[in-house]
């Protein structure tokens, strides 16, 4: 008996050690989101000081000089979603595709090669995208395009977009693929035995049951394009260019960023500071946009009552 509760002591204490250590790493992940958040935000709140809120998010020119500087971010947001929604319609289709290939056509075996070539292609350094976009994609296209009498210059939004559609295709098929596997089995079959081909079940039955978590995959992949750094500083230029046409040069956000942190101006001044204020508003995007992610998940969840996908 002794023994019994000894044994019972020593279980109850492993359990609240483990959940400590549990609730401990989710308070610094809690933690680290809130000081990374507030480092930015003081920051942001300095350059605010010194220069319009209204101006900033509403002008329509950015230039950083020593005697002289603007400060319009539009430009900036502009590029920034541009090359963002290129790069979507290039990954969504493809990655949404692939997943449905490998999670309703493909066999086990096809299956196997096909997903370690996607971890594959998700774990090559953005640098070397960004040596493919410049080197080949971007003269490619201007010739393409020299064939049709359209000026496209070698950084364009367009072949930064493709490029880093590319990239992304990965995250969207491997969290897509995931999703439409979840699909209860017992939906593709009540779909057969009404009549339905295998096409007709995966348009009708298994993408609108699927769709919440094709738009979280879709969002996921979203905010990892508009982080992007590498890729458009090769391919697509420096210059904040408010334009509707995506064969001329662009820039981004996370590339301002790096510009501003990088140069020889005092830490104090706007032209520094407006490093922060950029981040900030990323950061709200960005967070924005994973909430909605996260409220899809859960209605996919809820919806099959499912526990992971």
């Amino acid at each position: 008996m002794k023994d019994i509760i000894q044994y019972k002591r020593s279980h109850y204490r492993k359990e609240q050690i483990t959940r400590f250590l549990l609730l401990l790493a989710s308070t610094i992940s809690i933690l680290t989101t809130f000081g990374i958040l507030f480092s930015i935000l003081f920051q942001a709140i300095e350059f605010f000081k010194l220069e319009s809120f209204w101006t900033f998010i509403t002008g329509t020119e950015w230039y950083v000089g020593h005697h002289k500087s603007v400060f319009g971010a539009v430009p900036i947001f502009a590029g920034t979603f541009m090359i963002t929604a290129i790069a979507l319609l290039v990954a969504i289709p493809v990655g949404l595709g692939n997943a449905i290939y490998m999670s309703e056509y493909a066999s086990n075996k096809a299956r196997k090669f096909l997903k370690p070539m996607l971890e594959i292609l998700a774990g090559i350094p953005t640098v070397v995208y960004g040596f493919f976009a410049a080197l080949t994609v971007a003269p490619a296209m201007v010739e393409f395009f020299e064939l049709l009498n359209i000026d496209a210059a070698f950084n364009s939004a367009l072949a930064c977009g493709v490029v880093m559609g590319v990239m992304i295709i990965p995250v969207i098929s491997s969290l897509s693929d995931d999703v439409l596997r979840a699909v209860p089995d017992s939906q593709r079959r009540a779909s057969y035995a009404l009549g339905m081909t295998h096409s007709e079940t995966i348009r009708h039955i298994v993408l609108p049951s699927a769709i919440p978590g094709i738009i979280s995959a879709s969002l996921l992949g979203f905010s990892k394009a508009i982080g992007e750094t590498m890729i458009v500083v090769m391919a697509a230029g420096l210059r904040p260019n408010l334009t509707w046409n995506p064969l001329e040069d662009m820039t981004t956000v996370t590339v301002q960023i790096v510009d501003a942190l990088v140069g020889d101006h005092a830490f104090n001044s706007p032209q520094t500071l407006s490093a922060f204020a950029l981040g900030l508003i990323l950061f709200v995007i960005t967070l924005i946009l994973n909430m909605i992610s996260v409220v899809q998940i859960r209605k996919f969840k809820a919806k099959y009552q499912i526990n992971s996908l």
